[in-house]
């Protein structure tokens, strides 16, 4: 079969495509012919060398994490009934035409949700809904959320609208700005402009009883001097979630401010779900958008032979949306 690998780390002219043997299921697992791999910003990251106390990977790898296709083939004490089905599954090495996942970690895709969105779901509608849940957020809430027009923060916004809050999406451009309102943000700001967290909380407004211009919950996909300027909006009291780091770090948030503020902080740890509470997200995910209720934005669809070209595309921060590969 056909896979990408990353031969070293480096730029993406590193992802070369290879012949690699057909994985073999084992018992109690199937094999996936993949019809989308997911794309997710990490996967540049680790590629590129960063995050080496985060993820255990050496050259030479496939890299990747999530797929949408057809069961193919069964091991060993899997039952029948789950030949030909369209499924979801968090898998490593999801970069190739093959892969092979245990039947406790699919999900079945509803026959109203195309398998392109379904692999746009797995892993970014998984930690969205996780994140509200865990951070709790509410229909009096007032949030805040960077990155809010990449693949994570178009369903922030989506499922945040959906639950009543005040929602205010922070992106990059009257592109991807005019999305993200599009999408059910009751405010947008541009974070290229001069004084953008001034217009942040001035979007963010007074909340019930008088209290100040600042959020409640600040979803943080972006890291770095963006989430720590983000941090100074946080309400005391309120909560941060440091989720990503696509500028290069984590928000570098001081926890003795935190502490003294009673801001409750999250990290990247905090959306490490158990099995039964991915199966519980992606089921959510994937049925919320089947009913048209969740809309995943696809940016680009890139052949797997071009991993390279999506990778420089997530980079470049140039797409709207999210970026697949197409197997």
């Amino acid at each position: 079969m056909r896979a990408v690998q990353v031969k070293e780390f480096g730029g993406p002219e590193v992802l070369v495509t290879v012949e690699a043997a057909d994985p073999v299921p084992g018992p109690g697992e199937v094999l996936i012919e993949v019809a989308y791999s997911d794309t997710i910003f990490v996967e540049t990251q680790i590629r590129a060398g960063w995050g080496g106390e985060f993820f255990d990977v050496t050259p030479p790898y496939v890299p990747g994490g999530g797929v949408s296709g057809v069961v193919g083939a069964l091991g060993p004490e899997v039952p029948e009934e789950w030949l030909g089905r369209r499924v979801t599954a968090l898998v490593e090495g999801s970069y190739a035409e093959r892969a092979v996942a245990p039947v406790t970690a699919l999900t079945v895709v509803p026959d109203a949700l195309g398998l392109p969105s379904a692999a746009a779901l797995v892993h970014d509608g998984v930690t969205a809904a996780g994140l509200l849940e865990l951070t709790g957020l509410g229909a009096t809430d007032r949030v805040l959320i960077l990155g809010a027009s990449g693949g994570m923060g178009t369903l922030l916004v989506q499922l945040a609208h959906a639950r009543g809050a005040r929602v205010v999406g922070a992106a990059r451009g009257a592109e991807k700005l005019a999305l993200v309102r599009e999408l059910g943000a009751d405010a947008v700001v541009d974070v290229t402009l001069p004084g953008w967290t001034d217009t942040a909380r001035t979007a963010l407004g007074g909340g019930a009883g008088g209290r100040p211009e600042a959020a409640d919950l600040i979803l943080d996909g972006v890291g770095g001097e963006l989430g720590l300027a983000a941090f100074a909006l946080t309400a005391d009291g309120g909560r941060f979630s440091a989720h990503g780091a696509p500028t290069g770090d984590f928000s570098p948030v001081d926890p003795a401010e935190a502490r003294r503020r009673a801001v409750t902080l999250f990290g990247i740890t905090d959306v490490q779900f158990t099995p039964a509470d991915l199966h519980r997200h992606t089921t959510t995910a994937l049925t919320e958008a089947a009913a048209g209720r969740l809309r995943p934005v696809i940016g680009e669809v890139f052949p797997l032979d071009r991993a390279a070209e999506a990778h420089a595309a997530v980079e470049g921060r140039g797409v709207v949306g999210k970026v697949v590969l197409g197997v």
